[in-house]
Order: structure tokens, then sequence, then C-alpha cells
């Protein structure tokens, strides 16, 4: 069991290390992460999405409805949850909210997934990290996209060339959102698995080179921020990192149990929403520039605790 949390988790950390030390010996700057920033967000990531989803059978998914409905409650459910405490509640900006709604509902799947999944599961794990994916990508990334280009509080237009974005329409903005691959590629994909569509593999191979670059790319920059600036360990970075990796598999532990359920549905599900938040919540906030050292932060604790709260949830559910 240690194996497998350490086999997946240790290469994050590694990755997250080596960007500190490439910024700390001044190899990179901040400049440099949000380059690396926009290649993840306009190709890497889009292109993994669309290789992961496509591979998808439609008969798979419409065989673990109730993982799908689980995998919805946990992820959308907390999302929202999240968004109105830090908005309505905490008053946080609508910008900063997204971002903290993101951090503690989304788990890496798409990047962790297979590493952990697949070496417990083996072949079945396709089908808790598919759907994970498709209910992240297509439900609460958008949205925080969203969330983040309509929220203008405490930016200055001097800081992006697209000064006349800050006074555009919500629909304008709306627009906007759609185009960019990280929304557009997820819902391609997904109607081309409705449609019973079969992509031929060499294809979907060739996409997976620079798509498998997106988590560790990410991670990478994710270290630079930190070294450009400082671990924001404060009790919203604190809470963040609890209910991702300790309330939201719980919460799935429990209401699965109490419904009637028994494993594999259990532990695929309570597993895929264990693992830690997304490195793309950092390179959100590199984009829009929002809370930066503090979506860093949480996403390293993040990882770093899910070394033990990751094996007690494999413990728990085995």
């Amino acid at each position: 069991m240690l194996n497998t949390v350490l086999g997946a988790l240790l290469p994050m950390v590694v990755t997250f290390l080596l960007g500190f030390v490439a910024a700390w010996h001044h190899d990179l700057g901040r400049n440099d992460a949000s380059i690396l920033n926009r290649m993840v967000l306009l190709y890497a990531v889009p292109l993994a999405l669309f290789a992961g989803t496509v591979t998808t059978s439609r008969t798979a998914l419409s065989q673990d409805i109730p993982l799908v409905i689980a995998l919805c409650l946990a992820i959308i459910g907390l999302y929202g949850a999240v968004f109105l405490l830090s908005r309505i509640v905490l008053r946080f900006p609508t910008s900063i909210s997204a971002l903290h709604a993101l951090t503690a509902s989304a788990p890496a799947v798409p990047f962790v997934g297979p590493a952990v999944l697949g070496d417990l599961f083996g072949g079945l794990s396709a089908i808790p990290i598919a759907i994970a994916s498709l209910v992240i990508n297509l439900t609460v990334v958008p949205l925080t996209i969203l969330l983040l280009a309509l929220d203008t509080t405490g930016r200055d237009p001097r800081e992006t060339a697209k000064d006349t974005e800050y006074l555009a329409s919500p629909a304008t903005k709306l627009a906007e959102t759609v185009k960019q691959p990280m929304v557009w590629v997820p819902v391609l994909a997904f109607i081309i698995v409705l449609c019973g569509l079969r992509i031929p593999q060499l294809l979907v191979h060739s996409l997976s080179l620079l798509g498998g670059a997106s988590g560790g790319v990410a991670l990478f920059a994710s270290g630079i921020v930190l070294a450009s600036g400082k671990i924001k360990a404060n009790s919203n970075v604190f809470f963040l990192v609890f209910l991702k990796n300790i309330l939201q598999p719980a919460l799935v532990l429990g209401g699965l149990r109490w419904a009637g359920y028994g494993n594999p549905i259990v532990s695929e599900a309570v597993l895929a929403t264990a693992i830690p938040t997304m490195p793309i919540v950092i390179m959100f906030a590199l984009q829009y520039r929002v809370a930066q050292e503090e979506a860093a932060s949480a996403v390293f604790l993040s990882v770093i605790s899910s070394i033990v709260t990751m094996g007690i949830f494999i413990a728990l559910t085995s």
C-alpha cells in the first residue's frame, strides 16, 4: 500500500521541488512560470483531456451510474458549498472564491489516477478515472474559468495586453470562455464518446506525448512560484487541504455505505476523491493573477499530506 501511494505521489513532490530549485538557482523566474502556464493551458492539458476522454466507451459510462452520481455529488456539490461559503460568509472576491472551490473539490485524477487507481484496480481503474475527469472538466473547470474572467476585483488592466477584456459584458466573457481549449476540447471528446465514434488509437497516441507533460510542467511551474514568494501556511490553506484530502472522501465513504453500496463502487469513488487537488489550480492563479502563492501552497500541502491521508482511505476501503 505504501509503495502504491509513494509511487504515485513522490514524482509530484520531486517535480515540485525541482521547480523550486530551478528558481532558487536563478535558472528560471516567475515570468518563465507564466510562459510554462500558457503552454499547459493552451496545448498540454486540452490534449491530455481529449486523449483521456475519447478512449472511454459509452457502454462503460452507462454501466456505472451509481459511481457517476457519487462523483458528481462529491465534486460539484462540494464546489458549490465552498464557493458559497467563501463568497457569502467569508466575503472573499468571486475569483478567489472560485479558486477555493476548485482547490477543495477537484482531485488530480487525470494526473495521479492512473498510477494510484491503476495499481489498485488494474484495468477497471479506467472507469473511475474517466468519470471523475469528465465531471471535473465538463463542470467545475469551465465554471471556474468563467468566474475568474468575470471578476475584475483588484486587478490592474495595465498588467495585461487585453485591457478591453475587463470592460467586456458577461455575454462576451462567456463567449471567450467557451472558446478556450480547456473548455471546448473535453466537450468535443464527450460528444464523440456519446455518439459511439472511435478515434484511431494511432491518433490518440500521437496526442498523448505533449498531453502527458501537463501535470509535470504544472507542478514544475508551481515550484517556481513558491520559490519566488513564500509558502502561505495560513488557516485558509489548511482548511482547503482538509476539505480536499479528508472531508470529501470521508463524505463519499459515509454516503455510499449509508446507501448500502459496497466494493468496488465504494473503493473506486472514495480513492478517486482522496487524490490531492489538481495542479491546474495554480495555472489559473497565474493566468488571472489571483492568490498565486496561496494556490501554490495549497496544492503543495495537499500533495504532501495525501501520502498519509490516501494511505488511510486505502486501508478503510480495502
